[in-house]
């Protein structure tokens, strides 16, 4: 697929449950790039991503074969299934959610894709990203680079840019399950703000 001239493309790398920020900037595109040449890079949100709990930010990591080999080109990225990493991360979720508003919304189909098994961290990351588009009615086409481009021409690079830790200046507000008290956190994946705010997540990530 050929982007037309008056189509805007955002290019990122792929990411497992993206936080709001990278949401904010998708649906100010036309069509989605994923970048699949580049080389793994550790302490990003490629095989992470961050959860509320009621003492604070939590982690979910997905293992990956022969460790974190930032050698390995991103489509070859394999995951390690020797642990049984999805049905942790999915009790995590539960533990921290099932009080939320709208988890019980989203509990079954969400558990359907964690009891899928997975190869390929680009798969999984795909997966992930089809299912919360789908729950937000973002309706945008996905290509993916057919080579690694340093610098590229026509498209928003977004790669390397939506990182943890990085500025979230911009990040809207919503009410967190354990916000009164933890305060509010950002940074946190897509998640959390479908299952605090359900069928109003899309107003909530359009603000400002």
């Amino acid at each position: 697929m050929t982007a037309n001239a008056n189509e805007k493309v955002l290019l990122i790398e792929s990411q497992y449950f993206p936080p709001i920020n990278a949401y904010k900037a998708l649906v100010k595109h036309d069509i989605l790039q994923i970048e699949k040449y580049e080389h793994y890079q550790k302490l990003s949100y490629r095989n992470r991503c961050y959860v509320a709990g009621p003492n604070g930010r939590m982690i979910l990591s997905v293992p990956l074969a022969r460790g974190k080999n930032q050698r390995t080109v991103m489509k070859d990225v394999r995951i390690s299934n020797d642990e049984k990493w999805q049905g942790l991360h999915w009790k995590t979720l539960v533990s921290a959610y099932r009080r939320s508003p709208w988890f019980e919304y989203y509990e079954a189909e969400l558990q359907e894709l964690f009891e899928k098994p997975f190869d390929f961290l680009l798969d999984w990351n795909i997966a992930c990203f089809e299912w919360t588009t789908s729950k937000l009615g973002i309706n945008m086409p996905v290509i993916f680079t057919e080579s690694y481009q340093k610098e590229v021409n026509g498209v928003t690079d977004a790669r390397e840019s939506i990182l943890p830790g990085a500025d979230t200046t911009g990040e809207p507000l919503y009410t967190q399950v354990f916000q009164d008290r933890t305060g509010f956190i950002p940074d946190l994946s897509i998640l959390d703000l479908l299952f605090c705010e359900g069928k109003q997540a899309m107003a909530v990530i359009k603000k400002n």
